[in-house]
């Protein structure tokens, strides 16, 4: 059936920001002791919110990190993305074919709003999504909660169960799927891992050009 509200994540799915924002991310965790690199931060974070990530590296690592630590690397962030933000090949059409057949979409995303505006719009895909973004910084909990999702589909006015998230995390998919709403995992990045994406209950792919006929578009 095609869904009532497609819900895209935000980095990864939209905006190809992943690379630069682990290489960032790295760097502050170096510089506060502990030696990771973009890879290991992309396997171990990729999804979850700069705050969560904050507490995770207090208590699991131990690590002395700011109360402004995430206002830090975001801040830095913003910055490396000024070079520039390309969107991730082939998304832009499937956007145009979700809007030519009338189906409601938004973005769910762990991201702040000034990122997503501003590297949507270095994107070029600004003017598709200005009006429907919505963001962890909203709600009590970030991805692997399913707040940020089920707070899309109430703003949406669309039942968790009639819609469908895009995501390229697994902490996405999880709160996909506790949201109880059903996914499909991108999974066109190396370090994905496919097996993964399909114990949340997702389904992977690894082209956005196949991605229309996998939501049931007419048409697709």
């Amino acid at each position: 059936m095609t869904p009532k509200l497609i819900i895209f994540d935000c980095d990864g799915i939209l905006v190809d920001t992943e690379k630069v924002a682990n290489e960032v991310l790295s760097g502050f965790i170096a510089r506060a002791g502990l030696t990771i690199t973009p890879d290991e931060c992309h396997l171990r974070f990729t999804g979850r919110t700069l705050d969560t990530i904050r507490s995770l590296l207090i208590e699991e690592e131990g690590l002395d990190l700011e109360e402004d630590w995430a206002d830090q690397v975001r801040a830095a962030d913003l910055e490396a993305f000024q070079s520039g933000i390309e969107a991730i090949p082939g998304i832009k059409d499937v956007v145009e074919q979700v809007r030519a057949r009338g189906i409601p979409y938004c973005v769910g995303s762990s991201g702040k709003y000034e990122k997503m505006n501003m590297t949507l719009a270095s994107a070029g895909l600004l003017d598709y999504f200005k009006d429907v973004l919505y963001s962890a910084q909203d709600v009590p909990h970030g991805k692997p909660s399913p707040d940020i999702f089920l707070y899309a589909a109430k703003g949406m006015k669309v039942d968790p169960k009639d819609c469908i998230v895009i995501e390229d995390s697994l902490p996405g998919l999880q709160a996909a799927r506790d949201a109880g709403m059903a996914a499909f995992g991108y999974v066109a990045d190396p370090l994905s891992n496919p097996e993964k994406v399909r114990a949340l209950g997702a389904i992977p792919f690894e082209r956005m050009e196949d991605l229309p006929a996998l939501l049931g578009l007419p048409g697709a």
